[in-house]
């Protein structure tokens, strides 16, 4: 192809990158990931959000929440994040993503420097407090028997770019870390 990544990275003013939002349900992922785009459309950057709303209907619906639909369901979601990137955007996605081989995974897709991993730090008594769709309380009454944290585990990040603790500080806050970053390694 004549028009690579580069010159779509070029003609966008940024460089093209993954910010991968991961931690339990209700840590904030998708409310961080909303700040920083917010402010990433304010200065003018080409974007897109990925998360499970906007991929589980579409994309993919026909996957459930076994260990192995919810590999398949970052192995494409990653696949659509690289082709994002390949586009010049900044694509932040924004998924429980329990696994760390299947977040190692999609690392792979991208070029050194690309992906970002975000870990949205916040514990399993917070995420049940804020509880934001009602889905914890399903887990503990037995209808979500797969639910992540409750009846399936989460494997948190070893070595993420970054660590947000999200019950401690609030969104904003860390919506600002994830600025600082992209500024600090010229992202931007």
């Amino acid at each position: 192809m004549t028009v690579d990544k580069a010159a779509r990275a070029a003609l966008n003013g940024q460089k093209p990158c993954v910010l991968w939002f991961t931690g339990l349900s209700g840590a904030g992922k998708s409310t961080v990931a909303d700040l920083v785009e917010q402010r990433l459309h304010a200065l003018g950057k080409r974007t897109m959000i990925l998360d499970g709303d906007n991929v589980r209907h579409g994309l993919n619906r026909d996957l459930g929440f076994s260990d192995t639909d919810r590999i398949e369901n970052i192995r494409r979601v990653g696949e659509v994040a690289r082709l994002m990137v390949d586009a010049g955007l900044i694509v932040l996605v924004s998924f429980i993503s329990p696994f760390r081989s299947e977040r190692q995974m999609v690392r792979t897709l991208m070029e050194a420097g690309e992906f970002i991993e975000i870990f949205v730090d916040a514990s399993l008594a917070v995420c049940e407090a804020r509880d934001p769709k009602g889905l914890y309380r399903k887990a503990r009454a037995g209808q979500l028997p797969d639910f992540t944290g409750i009846g399936s585990r989460y494997e948190p990040p070893e070595a993420p770019e970054l660590r947000l603790p999200a019950d401690e500080a609030p969104a904003e806050a860390l919506a600002e870390q994830v600025m600082a970053l992209l500024q600090a390694r010229r992202m931007l």
